[in-house]
């Protein structure tokens, strides 16, 4: 059983045929993903399809490039959005210097609020961070420990151990499995199986050999196969490292699934 745990099925890429893409991921074993929210329309959805199928669970939260739009009565819809049932995450949200350098100052605030909500509600962090691994981990040190994912980790094998310390997990997708990139490849061999989990951040980073293309759920076993390739250890055993994480990470138990 694999667990895909940063989807987007609210991206209208995949949404549009919502149904095609969740036959498909279950029958290359993915039993469970957990849908990203990032803004008002996408959390709604998540939580949309999460009470439609019982193998969907959601994550509510504000990415960082919209910090700067968000208002003191948006984090109250987010936290009547974290008390449903089948919201198991805070998030997406983070620190973007690639895409909205202007904003820093306000990206952290935001941030910071979202990690307020983490420990009132008890629910693990989905942090987006891009251009911005120093701030990100100084602004989540000062609130250590924590709950949560590195999503789609695309810092240094060196600065993983620090996430790490400050009680976070290491998520890795697609760019593991492309040939040129030494980086993921480096903190794939380094993380210990008991941190890390695996995503497709689907419809977007494609494993090799569909770089380029429409990502999706079934297209989890590339990763599954690149991690295990770099730690020499068998399929299974990431397999099984990383669904048991992601169980008690968001506090999902197998027998529901």
């Amino acid at each position: 059983m694999l667990i895909d745990t940063h989807v987007h099925l609210n991206n209208p890429k995949l949404y549009d045929n919502v149904d095609y893409y969740i036959k498909k991921a279950q029958s290359k074993d993915v039993k469970i993903m957990i849908v990203i929210g990032y803004d008002h329309e996408t959390n709604q959805r998540a939580i949309t399809l999460a009470e439609k199928y019982d193998s969907i669970y959601a994550a509510v939260g504000y990415h960082p490039t919209e910090a700067k739009n968000i208002t003191e009565n948006d984090f109250k819809v987010l936290e009547n959005l974290l008390q449903h049932p089948k919201v198991v995450g805070v998030g997406e949200c983070g620190l973007d210097f690639y895409w909205d350098k202007e904003h820093e100052k306000t990206q952290i605030e935001v941030l910071e609020k979202h990690i307020q909500l983490s420990k009132t509600y008890q629910k693990p962090l989905i942090i987006h961070m891009r251009d911005a691994t120093e701030k990100t981990y100084q602004t989540l040190k000062k609130h250590a420990p924590l709950e949560g994912i590195m999503h789609c980790y695309s810092g240094s094998a060196e600065m993983a151990p620090k996430f790490i310390a400050l009680g976070l997990h290491i998520s890795l997708g697609g760019p593991v499995t492309f040939k040129n990139a030494k980086v993921p490849k480096a903190v794939a061999k380094i993380v210990p199986l008991e941190r890390l989990l695996i995503e497709t951040d689907a419809p977007y980073l494609a494993p090799h050999p569909f770089r380029g293309k429409q990502n999706d759920s079934s297209l989890i076993p590339y990763i599954v196969e690149s991690i295990a390739s770099q730690k020499a250890v068998s399929f299974e055993t990431v397999a099984q490292h990383t669904t048991k994480n992601a169980l008690s990470l968001f506090k999902l138990k197998e027998e529901n699934v």
